[in-house]
């Protein structure tokens, strides 16, 4: 097996030496921004604005007190491509490019099996992944800390912090190198695996993330105040934009009907209408491990099972 393994750094080392600068880079950069971070919100321009998602403005020109996030939305973005980009370059060559080449058969009459030349090369790879996936996850929520949740940072919800870091980036990453590989077991050219890689990658990607919009996996709470009294502040929930009345038969109503603040004049609009309730639909922080769990079940079993699938294909078509 040290000879396979061997054989199998030799042909991945080019892309595992990539990662290794990908990472060491997305390092550099993580530490670098995240210092200014840290020097703006000791400065003392932060300290008198408040949790929760509305704007803190400055005092002397009323404009909202933002922090410069943007590289750090950058960062999770290539988390969220990344089963892409790993399931496109390293997925589909990995068998791919033997097959084509006809390689693998010099490979396998050296005395090597099948099972050999899978585990070796899938299993450096599949370690490779998981290290610069979680490393890169890592990155992301050390940098993200000090601007989580507050309204001039990055909110848990927003799509680069939900889906561009905890366990699911490396479950996600995983998945794109099972995927690539099946693929490029399948095809008979690299090129076509990579473009087939490319396109179930990014439609699973797209529809996680569809997902996550509607709720789907991960349904909202519904949480209930009394029309005479201001409702309880959002915070750090992730609204869904419904919002509503409630009889007292249960029934929900849109809040249009009786489109009054809080007070005496949404209280006798609520009487009038037999109004007993209001509501509002939304996931409460802690739900960010709930999408993350999620979301991790649903891409590491679809890894498993194109590993699977790859394994018992294996031994028909070579």
């Amino acid at each position: 097996m040290k000879g396979s393994l061997w054989l199998a750094w030799r042909q991945q080392r080019v892309t595992a030496a990539i990662a290794a600068a990908v990472l060491l880079l997305a390092a550099a950069l993580a530490a670098y921004y995240r210092s200014g971070m840290l020097d703006a919100l000791h400065s003392g321009l932060f300290d008198h604005c408040a949790t929760g998602p509305l704007y803190c403005t400055r005092s002397d020109t009323g404009l909202p007190l933002l922090l410069d996030v943007e590289p750090l939305k950058y960062l999770g973005a290539l988390n969220i491509v990344l089963p892409v980009v790993i399931g496109v370059f390293w997925g589909a060559p990995l068998l791919g490019r033997d097959r084509e080449l006809g390689t693998h058969r010099l490979v396998l009459a050296q005395g090597l099996s099948r099972g050999q030349w899978l585990a070796s090369r899938f299993a450096l790879a599949a370690v490779t992944t998981a290290a610069l996936s979680g490393l890169l996850a890592g990155v992301f929520a050390w940098w993200w800390r000090p601007a989580a949740d507050r309204s001039y940072g990055l909110f848990w919800y927003d799509t680069t912090a939900l889906s561009g870091s905890g366990p699911r980036v490396v479950a996600a990453a995983l998945f794109g190198l099972a995927a690539g590989t099946l693929l490029g077991l399948l095809a008979r050219r690299v090129l076509a695996a990579m473009g087939l890689t490319l396109l179930v990658t990014g439609m699973t990607t797209l529809l996680l993330e569809w997902t996550h919009w509607t709720r789907l996996l991960v349904p909202p709470h519904t949480y209930v105040s009394a029309g005479s009294t201001p409702k309880a502040p959002m915070g750090e929930k992730w609204s869904t934009g419904d919002y509503g009345l409630i009889t007292a038969s249960g029934r929900h109503d849109s809040v249009f009907n009786c489109a009054f603040p809080s007070g005496s004049q949404l209280k006798e609009c609520m009487t009038a209408h037999g109004y007993v309730a209001r509501f509002y639909k939304a996931n409460p922080a802690g739900d960010y491990w709930t999408f993350q769990w999620t979301d991790t079940a649903v891409l590491g079993g679809l890894a498993v099972l194109l590993t699977v699938a790859t394994v018992l294909l294996l031994r028909r078509r070579v």
